[in-house]
């Protein structure tokens, strides 16, 4: 059997005497700390209330309740079925954008996407533009709103004689606004389904 190179501790084996050294250096330290205390805090204003500046109230999105979106339904209802809030001009008020579309009880109907805003002097909130018209016959999905830009893909149609269940185009869009109007960007290529 080999030796250890290290040699025997000496306090491998805990005699009382340990437990009254450690007893006492841990009370030594709390009564240490009841001592010293640290400096009471102080909070000075360097303005007065009358001189302090506050952040505006963030406004709220316009909400879609109450909305006439210009659908021709018929007898159903327009359906919001997705909205997002952002602020897509940059003006610090957010806009919502909405997929809308009219609550058939059989089928896909067409989706719609409009952008609502709110005016300053009004809570009503109110269509400002139309991103996807119903009448494009086309459906929204992977939809979002992201940096100011609204992302979507289109399915759609590549003629009248494609039955409305099965669209045969997939198109991703984005719209994002240049301070007058809303761009649509899609690929060069439209992909088939």
């Amino acid at each position: 059997m080999q030796q250890s190179a290290v040699p025997e501790l000496a306090h491998v084996q805990t005699r009382p005497i340990h437990w009254v050294a450690t007893a006492t250096a841990v009370a030594g330290v709390v009564a240490l700390s009841s001592v010293v205390q640290p400096g009471s805090a102080t909070a000075a204003q360097t303005h007065t209330d009358a001189h302090r500046r506050t952040a505006p109230a963030a406004a709220a999105p316009p909400g879609t309740t109450g909305v006439d979106f210009p659908l021709h339904c018929g007898p159903t209802k327009a359906v919001v079925a997705r909205k997002a809030t952002g602020d897509l001009d940059g003006d610090g008020r957010p806009e919502t954008v909405a997929v809308v579309h009219c609550d058939a009880t059989m089928g896909t109907p067409p989706d719609g996407v409009y952008v609502l805003t709110r005016s300053a002097d009004s809570a009503a909130p109110r269509i400002v533009a139309t991103l996807v018209d119903p009448e494009d016959r086309l459906t929204v999905t992977d939809f979002s709103l992201r940096a100011g830009t609204v992302s979507a893909t289109l399915l759609g149609y590549s003629s009248d004689a494609v039955p409305n269940c099965c669209p045969d185009l997939k198109t991703p869009t984005a719209w994002h606004w240049n301070g007058t109007a809303f761009l649509r960007t899609t690929p060069a290529d439209t992909h088939s389904v």
